[in-house]
Order: C-alpha cells, then sequence, then structure tokens
C-alpha cells in the first residue's frame, strides 16, 4: 500500500489504492531491492558517489514499507530516534481507498510499517508519531501491541493552531504526539532535558548578589486552606503579612524559617515586599517539559506554512506542515548530536532540515514524486551552495535562514546522498495512476504484457478474449483492474537478481549496491 504525508483540510492529486495479499502471493515482496540514481549533494551542487560514509545521511525515493524492508538488516538497532507524520485518515486527506474497510486499511498500513520500524530503533531510542483526533487513540492500541503498552512514554497534545476553529463547535486546535519507547527505563535514563533559552537566562538577576548566583522568586501562597500553613510573617523590614483569602503559605513555618536562613526568601530591595521564595539557575539548568507544547513554545500551522512558502513559494504541495521548532524540541529530547533519525514519511523534508541543523545524521524515505522537488530542495538548501561574493576572495556559503536556523546558529554546510528504489512494476503502477484516457491504459496494457510480471491470477488469453467487457468499465474501475494483475513481488528490482541482465542493472550500480549492503 501507499500513502503520502497528511494535508489535513486540503487534497492532492495523488490516488492510493490498497489491496489484501495472501501469504501465498507473498514470495519476495519483502526482500532487499537494487537502489539506483545514487547522488552525493553538497555546498558545490550534485555528484556521483564512489563511496559510502559511515556517517552518511540519506534520502530514499521508493515505497517506504519495501524500503524499510530492504535496509533493515544494515540498520537494525542502530536509530535513536523515529519521528513520522503518516496520513491522517481524516476523510479529507490524501488517504483515500478504493473499497468500503477505510479504518482498517489504514490499520494494517500502519502495522506493516510499525513493525519493521521497531527493529530499527536502539535499546534506547523511541517514536514520535504525530496523528489526529480520528486515529490517535486506535493507533495508541496498535502500538501498544507492537512497541509494549510498558513502553508507553506520553501523549503528547500540540497547539497547532493560533485561533479557534470556526467550522466547528468544538474547534480542532491541537494534534497529538504518540510517544513510545523501545524500553521505557533505558529511554528514561538517556532523554534530555531542554536547556534554557537565552530569552529565559535572561530572567534570572541577582540584585542581592546571592552567593548562590542568579535567581528568579515565585508566589510563596498556595491555593487552599491548611491551619498549619496559616501563620504570620513578619518580613526583615517589620512589615507583617498573611496568607490572602482562600490561600494559605506553600510550606508549614519550620520549612519556611529554614528558607529565610538559607537566604532563599526574598522580601524586595526595602525589606518590605510580599515575601517570595527563590529559585536558582543552577537548579534548573535543563527544562522539564509538560506534554501540552503551546504554539508560543514550539510553533504552529501558519508559522510552518510560513517557512514552506520561504522555501518552495506558495504553490507547492504541503499547506501544512509541520514547524521546525515543534522538530527541534523532539529531536533535542529524544538523541544527541551524531544519532540517527528516521522519518518515512518524510514530505517536504522538516525532520531533515531540523536534524542537519542540530549535527543529527538522518535517514528519509519518501514515495511521491515531489522527493525530488521539494524534499530533496530542501536539503540542499540548508547545507548551502558556494557563491562568489562581489569584493570578497573566497567563496561563501548561502544557505537556509529560516525555522531555527537563527536559534541553533546554522552556517550551513554538510552533505547527504540521494538514491531511490530501482523500479520495474511499479514504473507500470504509475503510468496506470497517472492516465486520463482509456486509450492510454490500452496502449500500457500492451506494454505490460510484453515486460511487466503479471499476477499468476490473471489469465491473459481469456482476458484478451473478452475484452469488450474491460471496455464497458469506468475508466477508474480500469485503472484498478490493471494495478491488481501486476505482481507487487516485482514493483522494484529484488537484489538477489541484480546481475540479472533483464533489469539493466549498471556496473557501477552494481558496486555501489554491493558497498551499501556490505556484500
Amino acid at each position: 500500500m501507499e500513502g503520502g504525508q497528511d494535508t489535513e483540510d486540503a487534497k492532492r492529486d495523488e490516488i492510493f489504492w490498497n489491496e489484501i495479499l495472501a501469504p501465498d502471493e507473498i514470495d519476495c515482496l519483502l526482500a532487499p531491492k537494487v537502489f539506483t540514481n545514487y547522488k552525493r549533494h553538497d555546498s558545490k551542487g550534485a555528484h556521483k558517489i564512489k563511496d559510502f560514509g559511515e556517517h552518511d545521511n540519506l534520502i530514499i525515493r521508493g515505497n517506504n514499507l519495501l524500503a524499510l524492508y530492504s535496509l533493515k538488516k544494515c540498520l537494525a538497532g542502530q536509530v535513536k530516534l523515529i519521528y513520522i507524520d503518516p496520513p491522517y485518515n481524516t476523510g479529507n486527506d490524501s488517504f483515500g481507498y478504493n473499497d468500503s474497510f477505510n479504518h482498517s486499511s489504514w490499520l494494517t498500513f500502519m502495522k506493516n510499517r510499525l513493525e519493521v520500524a521497531k527493529s530499527f530503533l536502539r535499546k534506547d531510542g523511541s517514536i514520535w508519531i504525530n496523528i489526529g483526533d480520528d486515529e490517535a487513540h486506535y493507533l495508541k492500541v496498535l502500538c501498544d501491541e507492537i512497541f509494549g503498552r510498558e513502553n508507553f512514554v506520553r501523549n503528547v497534545v500540540w497547539q497547532k493552531r493560533t485561533s479557534p476553529d470556526t467550522r466547528a463547535t468544538l474547534g480542532d486546535g491541537h494534534d497529538h504526539i504518540l510517544v513510545f519507547a523501545k524500553n521505557l527505563e533505558l529511554f528514561k535514563e538517556a532523554a534530555n532535558r531542554l536547556p534554557k533559552s537565552e530569552q529565559q537566562r535572561a530572567n534570572f538577576k541577582n540584585p542581592d548578589d546571592d552567593p548562590f548566583g542568579p535567581w528568579v522568586s515565585s508566589d510563596f501562597t498556595a491555593q487552599g486552606y491548611r491551619p498549619n500553613q496559616m501563620y504570620k510573617i513578619v518580613t526583615p523590614g517589620g512589615k507583617e503579612y498573611f496568607p490572602p483569602e482562600g490561600r494559605c503559605w506553600k510550606n508549614v513555618e519550620n520549612i519556611y524559617l529554614k528558607l529565610v536562613a538559607d537566604g532563599r526568601m526574598w522580601f524586595g530591595n526595602d525589606g518590605f515586599g510580599v515575601p517570595r521564595r527563590k529559585t536558582y539557575l543552577y537548579e534548573i539548568e535543563d527544562n522539564s517539559v509538560w506534554s501540552w507544547w503551546t504554539n508560543s513554545e514550539v510553533g504552529h500551522n501558519q508559522e510552518a506554512k510560513k517557512e514552506s512558502i520561504a522555501l518552495f513559494g506558495a504553490d507547492n504541495p504541503f499547506p501544512t506542515p509541520k514547524p521546525e521548532r515543534l522538530l527541534s524540541r523532539i529531536i533535542q529530547i529524544g538523541s544527541r548530536e551524531g544519532d540517527l533519525i528516521l522519518d518515512f514519511f518524510a514530505g517536504s523534508g522538516t525532520s531533515g532540515s531540523v536534524a542537519h541543523k542540530l549535527k543529527r545524521n538522518y535517514l528519509l524515505i519518501e514515495q511521491m514524486d515531489y522527493v525530488d522537488t521539494h524534499t530533496i530542495e530542501r536539503l540542499k538548501k540548508v547545507i548551502g551552495i558556494n557563491v562568489k561574493i562581489d569584493g570578497k576572495i573566497l567563496d561563501e556559503i548561502e544557505y537556509d535562514k529560516g525555522g531555527i536556523s537563527k536559534s541553533v546558529h546554522w552556517q550551513g554546510g554538510g552533505s547527504f546522498v540521494s538514491c531511490e528504489l530501482k523500479e520495474w512494476n511499479e514504473v507500470y503502477s504509475r503510468k496506470i495512476k497517472a492516465a486520463k484516457s482509456e486509450e492510454v491504459l490500452h496502449n500500457i496494457w500492451k506494454e505490460m504484457q510484453e515486460k511487466a510480471y503479471l499476477s499468476y491470477r490473471l489469465d491473459v488469453k481469456q482476458f484478451n478474449a473478452n475484452a469488450s467487457v474491460f471496455a464497458d468499465l469506468l475508466l477508474e474501475e480500469q485503472e484498478h483492474f490493471l494495478l491488481e494483475a501486476l505482481d507487487k513481488n516485482h514493483l522494484y528490482v529484488n537484489l538477489s537478481e541484480m546481475d540479472d541482465e533483464t533489469y539493466g542493472v549498471s556496473e557501477d550500480d552494481k558496486r555501489l549496491n554491493r558497498l551499501f549492503y556490505k556484500l
């Protein structure tokens, strides 16, 4: 089955089909495939590659399920963090089906991919899945089964809008991010707290030259009435305070007196102020994070849309991508520099862009044509390009300055390798989906009989003898029939058949595949 990244309220032009394959129909569907069209991209452009580096970033074009199975042996247990933004299955997005089993088909679609994705995670790794209300709770149960209910970390709620959705009584203002660990205890040990931002650090002052350094003060009252927390406080300046109505002090009196003795209470510069408690910067140098993420903290859809327009212009297939600030928080919590990040619904490439700027390694997989025009192009802009500046002797790198670039002091640089699964029957699948007339389909069928691998269930002679029945079908029905006529085991060229002259794999591609698979 195929699927693309969610676009929420806007439909794209692609048609997605699902087909149930019986076990006896699957013999080499999930076998490793041949990769082709290898290129290395850096600030000097795209180049043919001679070898692979141990930490090469990788962008793959092709069916994500088959690509994952191809990579499984090479990368099992090496991925620190998986982030995916799969189709939301809202009925309005691009995940349209040709049958009435939309919900169960979607769950099967996800199950197939999550089961193999789990094998990629390190023991201390985690997976973060961005999803909407329509499937979030069903997906949680599915992930309980795959990753283990005991490894559920949290359901992060992201406030994706800046204002209520006026189209509904209860407007859709949030997304879910389901977080599961490979092993919860190991994840907890390895997970990072977020460093304080420069703005947060600036809030800490030291007006009284406290030997423990900069601090901020907080209200010393608490909601409610507790008799042992209702005592009188006399400030150093002699002013008396009782808790305001409906509130009490935060601590009992003996704890308060110890705080005073330790210099941890603040009564203003003149000693007459309302009592407040100090919290020192050194105590909370790193942030723990709520599971409710506001749009002011991590960005929102409009921010992400502006980022997308700045990169691709107004006419692009991603009306609601995710903001870089959101991915930055996820990646900073779940990984460290040099760790490997996997996204097999790469879409516009936000996860790769952020991973690159945060000095992580990444593996992106995307099937749709925009992988060339958008995903790869975005990462090329992140790396930048060497340009000659008037009046300067040396070239400089012109790079993407949007998103999180400024906050992480991004200056461009680095590289990535792009490649694709070598197509065979997938060529005809793409042609069928793009066909706009019965005449075009007829010509595709003639070519399929000569070159494609057809399903054993199809009697070609009988079909051609009854061609008039096929001609009476609607165009969409004809497309569906021809898609099912293709043997799905041969959508792409299997690695085991790389030396078969039928498939025309070049000697250079053979060499690179042997290097890639470490044969």
